[in-house]
């Protein structure tokens, strides 16, 4: 079980990408997620993660946050998506949506992450 993991808020304006993990993959909300691997940095993880989950191939900002879930460190890290961009999906996602802050915190499965983007400025 991993110990570590990020999690990539992107921004484009005004508006958060959210994406929907296939049915296979639980069928809910989120972003871009997913463990560290061994050896790599939080940075390394949050970029590889971003052009995993969505193309964009980018370094994102880290939020300097991190939160526990199931004993699980989870840290958080930004990026802004340049206007325009739109997310490639993989395998995992079947859906993407740009959305106001309400309307992405409303979208997002799991508490904590709401909860970061609430802070976010």
């Amino acid at each position: 079980m991993r110990t570590r993991e990020v999690f990539v808020f992107v921004r484009r304006g005004g508006q958060f990408l959210v994406l929907r993990r296939s049915e296979l993959q639980g069928g809910y909300w989120h972003g871009v997620a997913g463990g560290i691997e061994e050896g790599e940095s939080p940075a390394e993880a949050a970029a590889r993660e971003l052009a995993e989950g969505s193309g964009l191939v980018a370094e994102p900002a880290d939020l300097g946050h991190s939160y526990v879930y199931n004993g699980v460190t989870v840290h958080c890290f930004e990026i802004e998506a340049a206007a325009g961009w739109e997310p490639l999906l993989d395998r995992e996602h079947d859906e993407a949506r740009w959305c106001s802050r309400d309307e992405a915190e409303a979208l997002l499965h799991w508490p904590e992450p709401r909860e970061v983007l609430r802070g976010l400025r």
